[in-house]
């Protein structure tokens, strides 16, 4: 979560977990636990934000955080983003993320990996993990080996497998349906898209734009992902960045935060949906698009597919139930477009009154 000074400032302001003026709500998290296996060199922060609706599910993310306080603040944001995920998407699932701090490509074992599956057992079910940055399939596998709540383990082991493609899917369906709202049609054919990140979700986005008739631009740092997506999609542009090119749909599939005041005034698209989690530095930043008549998507919405999908492990949900679920995503985005018009609001506000309205009626039972 390094990629605008802004974002920079919010994680050295708030390095705790109670009265942080960027959760400026009435949902405070539930429990946070900081885990350590010195043998190992684990160290792990798993944020459970509400049990609300039920078990808290979200993934693992592996990544090299600068220091303690922004994986603390990452843990909190992604994990209050899974409680509106699920609630969002209609699913009987709180909200929970872990963060294991190191670099994956040096720092991950499979003992590391074993020792923190340990402590998501001391959490007793109240907390199930799955895959996110930095994790894979084979990974849960590993932690499986320690705990049995996990979900996003390999179809070998009884899992659903990666998650990217329906988390793709959602991205998709929710990007039509901006498109409905903004040009009068779901038809992607001869639509500028920019997609940030060509990691797992950003690839499988572009197969399905180009299959769609869109004109796609794409970025990443990785380079390696970049080279996969120019072996396997020719006809893609490759940028250094997108957010400021002349396109129609800016889709962040990267890491938070690229939507800040400043960068804000580079961006030409007319839409903003995608995969990337916490895209907006801060709040305010939203108010900015919209003085700019840019449609965006809140991403706990449009990226709720693979959500879906790993939940459907635990309900035995056929998979081709778990793809029409993921379809409707673009149902509930054109619900909060509608709300947005009618009632003069942001479309955040619109979608977090869709949450709170269902945790309050299950609170009240």
């Amino acid at each position: 979560m390094t990629h605008a000074a802004e974002h920079h400032v919010d994680i050295d302001t708030y390095s705790g977990v109670f009265d942080r003026p960027d959760f400026a709500d009435d949902s405070p998290h539930e429990q946070v636990v900081f885990c350590q296996d010195k043998a190992t060199g684990l160290k792990a922060i798993i944020g459970i934000h509400s049990t609300t609706l039920g078990p808290a599910l979200g993934g693992t993310r592996f990544y090299p955080y600068r220091d303690e306080q922004a994986a603390l603040t990452d843990a909190l944001r992604l994990s209050r983003g899974m409680t509106y995920k699920a609630a969002a998407a209609g699913l009987r699932l709180g909200g929970g993320k872990a963060v294991l701090i190191g670099d994956p490509a040096l720092d991950k074992t499979p003992a590391l990996l074993e020792a923190y599956g340990r402590f998501v057992e001391t959490l007793d079910g109240r907390y199930i993990t799955a895959g996110d940055v930095g994790t894979t399939s084979d990974d849960m596998d590993i932690i499986g080996r320690s705990t049995e709540h996990v979900v996003s383990r390999t179809p070998a082991a009884g899992g659903s497998g990666d998650s990217a493609p329906m988390t793709a899917l959602g991205v998709f369906n929710s990007m039509t349906a901006a498109a409905k709202s903004v040009w009068g049609s779901t038809d992607l054919t001869g639509r500028r898209v920019g997609v940030e990140g060509t990691g797992k979700v950003g690839y499988n986005l572009i197969s399905l734009l180009l299959d769609a008739g869109a004109v796609v631009t794409a970025s990443d740092v990785n380079t390696l992902a970049l080279q996969r997506v120019k072996t396997a999609f020719p006809g893609v542009a490759i940028a250094e960045t997108v957010i400021d090119k002349d396109i129609d749909i800016y889709a962040p599939c990267a890491m938070g935060a690229t939507l800040t005041d400043l960068s804000v005034r580079t961006l030409n698209a007319a839409v903003v949906c995608g995969a990337a989690n916490n895209q907006l530095a801060v709040s305010r930043v939203e108010e900015s698009l919209r003085a700019k008549r840019v449609v965006w998507v809140p991403d706990f919405v449009s990226n709720s597919g693979g959500l879906i999908q790993v939940a459907a492990e635990i309900s035995n949900t056929p998979r081709s139930e778990v793809e029409a679920q993921v379809k409707n995503i673009g149902v509930t985005v054109e619900r909060i477009l509608s709300r947005q018009h009618e009632q003069g609001i942001l479309a955040g506000q619109a979608a977090d009154a869709i949450v709170r309205e269902r945790l309050s009626t299950v609170a009240a039972r």
